[in-house]
C-alpha cells in the first residue's frame, strides 16, 4: 500500500520549502517528464495526419452511416466537456465551503479544465467537415445577409463553450497571480521576463490582497453556476429530441453528475505520475487522493442510481419505443459497450468503500482509468447506439468507426496532454499561497536560561 512521503522526510513543510519545491518544478523535471512529452507528441502527430486525411477526402472518411451522423467525434466532444466539470467543481465549489484540502490539487484540476475545454472546442468544428466555415456558427451582422439558426445544438454548444472557456481561464489566471510573482523574484532570463508581464505588477501588499480575495471569491461564485448550466446546455443536444433513449428529463443531472465524476477521476490520473515527475509527494499527499477517492465514490454512486432509474423510467413508461431502445442497449449487436460502461461507472467504484483502496495511489490510478474508459463508453452508448435504434428498420443502421476517427480522438487526448504539460513545465502546478495558509504556523524556539 502507498504511503505517505511526508512520512519519509525528516524536514517539515514550512513557508521557504514550500516556495523552494514548487519552484522547483520549472527546472529540470527529468527523463520522465521528456519520454511522456514525446509519446504526446507521437500522438499529435497522428491526429494531425488523420485530420488531415480528413480535410483532403472529406467526411465521407468517417464511419457515418445512416442513421449514425453522430458518432466519435460528438461522443468525444461531449467526454472533454465533461472533463472539465470537475475542475470548477474542486476550485469554486470547495473554495465556497472552505475546504483546506483542496490547495494542492485545485491548480491541476483549473488547467485541465481550461485544456479539456480547448480539447472539446475542437470538435464540433471538426463534426462539420468544412473547419474554414467554422465562424458561420458565430451570431454577427455580415454582408451575407444570414444569421445563425438558434435551434441547433451546434450554436448552443458554441455559446455554453465560449462562455465556460472565458471564465475557467479567468478563474485560472487569477489564482495564478501572486504565485507567478513568487515565481517572477527567483526567476532569470526569458522565464523573469514572462512572469514579470503575467504578474501584471503584484507586489503582495494589503490592498492588493484585500481586492485580490474579494475578486476571487466572486469569481468562485459566478464559476459555480456554470456546473450546472453547461453541461445541462450539452445534455439538451439529446433531450431536446424524439430520439428513444434520448426524449427525458433526467438528462439534466445525469450529464451534470457524470462530467464531475469523469472530471474527478481524470483529476486523479493526472495527479498520480505528475507529482512523482517534479517531486512533490510531500505537498500533494495520500490524504488529499482520499477525499479525492471520496468525491469520486459519492459522483459514482449517483451516476449508477441514474443508470437505474433511466432503465426504469423506460420499463415504467409503458412506451414500447423506449422499452426495445434499453433493451437494445443491454443486449443488442452494442452490448459490450453497455456493459463496459456499467461495470467500469456502476460497479467498480464500490470498491472505494475499503479505506485502504482509497490510500493505495496505484490502485487509484488503475480504477481512474477504468472510470474514464466508462465515461466515454457512457457517451458513446448514448449516442450512438440511441442512433443506431430508432422506430422503424429504415431507421436502424450499423455504425463503425474508422482509423481516421480514432486517430483524430488519439490527437485529442494528445492535444490536452501536450498543453498540460507545457502548462506544469512553465507555471506553478501547487498553489504556494494557498497551501502556505494551511501549514502550521512556525513556532518560537524555546530559550533556556
Amino acid at each position: 500500500m502507498a504511503t505517505s512521503v511526508q512520512t519519509e522526510r525528516t524536514e517539515p513543510n514550512t513557508y521557504a520549502t514550500i516556495t523552494r519545491d514548487v519552484f522547483n518544478t520549472i527546472g529540470n523535471p527529468g527523463r520522465g517528464y521528456y519520454v511522456l512529452l514525446g509519446i504526446v507528441l507521437c500522438g499529435l502527430a497522428i491526429g494531425g495526419f488523420s485530420l488531415l486525411w480528413q480535410i483532403r477526402w472529406g467526411l465521407g472518411v468517417a464511419g457515418y452511416t445512416p442513421p449514425v451522423f453522430w458518432g466519435v467525434y460528438i461522443t468525444t466532444f461531449v467526454f472533454w466537456v465533461g472533463i472539465a466539470h470537475s475542475g470548477t467543481l474542486i476550485s469554486a465549489i470547495l473554495f465556497l465551503f472552505r475546504s483546506a484540502w483542496r490547495t494542492a490539487v485545485y491548480r491541476t484540476a483549473e488547467a485541465m479544465t481550461v485544456f479539456a475545454v480547448m480539447t472539446a472546442g475542437l470538435f464540433p468544428l471538426i463534426h462539420v467537415g468544412r473547419l474554414w466555415y467554422a465562424y458561420w456558427l458565430i451570431p454577427y451582422p455580415n454582408q451575407r445577409q444570414l444569421w445563425v439558426n438558434f435551434k441547433s445544438p451546434l450554436v448552443w454548444d458554441l455559446f455554453a463553450i465560449s462562455t465556460y472557456l472565458t471564465v475557467s481561464t479567468t478563474f485560472l489566471i487569477v489564482g495564478l497571480i501572486p504565485d507567478i510573482a513568487s515565481f517572477r523574484d527567483k526567476a532569470t532570463g526569458w522565464r523573469k521576463k514572462l512572469y514579470s508581464i503575467t504578474s501584471l505588477g503584484w507586489r503582495g501588499t494589503d490592498q492588493q490582497w484585500r481586492h485580490y480575495t474579494r475578486a476571487y471569491l466572486y469569481l468562485a461564485a459566478l464559476a459555480t453556476p456554470l456546473v450546472l448550466s453547461v453541461h445541462s446546455v450539452v445534455s439538451w443536444d439529446f433531450a431536446m429530441s424524439i430520439v428513444p433513449g434520448w426524449h427525458a428529463t433526467i438528462f439534466a443531472p445525469y450529464f451534470v453528475a457524470g462530467a464531475i465524476y469523469s472530471g474527478v477521476a481524470m483529476v486523479i490520473t493526472l495527479l498520480v505520475p505528475m507529482r512523482k515527475i517534479f517531486k512533490i509527494e510531500h505537498i500533494i499527499t495520500v490524504d488529499h487522493f482520499e477525499n479525492l477517492s471520496k468525491l469520486l465514490l459519492l459522483t459514482g454512486m449517483i451516476v449508477g442510481y441514474a443508470y437505474f432509474v433511466e432503465y426504469f423510467i423506460a420499463w415504467y413508461s409503458g412506451n414500447p419505443f423506449e422499452r426495445a431502445s434499453f433493451w437494445n442497449r443491454a443486449f443488442g449487436e452494442y452490448w459490450w459497450a453497455t456493459w463496459t460502461m456499467i461495470l467500469c461507472n456502476g460497479a467498480l467504484p464500490w470498491l472505494l468503500w475499503y479505506k485502504k483502496l482509497r490510500r493505495s495511489i496505484p490502485m487509484l490510478f488503475v480504477l481512474s482509468l477504468f472510470v474514464n474508459l466508462g465515461m466515454w463508453f457512457e457517451r458513446f452508448v448514448i449516442i450512438v447506439v440511441s442512433l443506431s435504434f430508432e422506430y422503424s428498420p429504415a431507421a436502424m443502421g450499423h455504425y463503425t468507426p474508422t482509423w481516421v476517427e480514432w486517430g483524430i480522438m488519439l490527437g485529442s487526448f494528445a492535444w490536452f496532454f501536450m498543453w498540460l504539460l507545457l502548462f506544469a513545465k512553465n507555471f506553478p502546478m501547487v498553489s504556494i499561497a494557498e497551501v502556505k495558509e494551511i501549514i502550521p504556523l512556525p513556532r518560537k524556539k524555546e530559550v533556556h536560561q
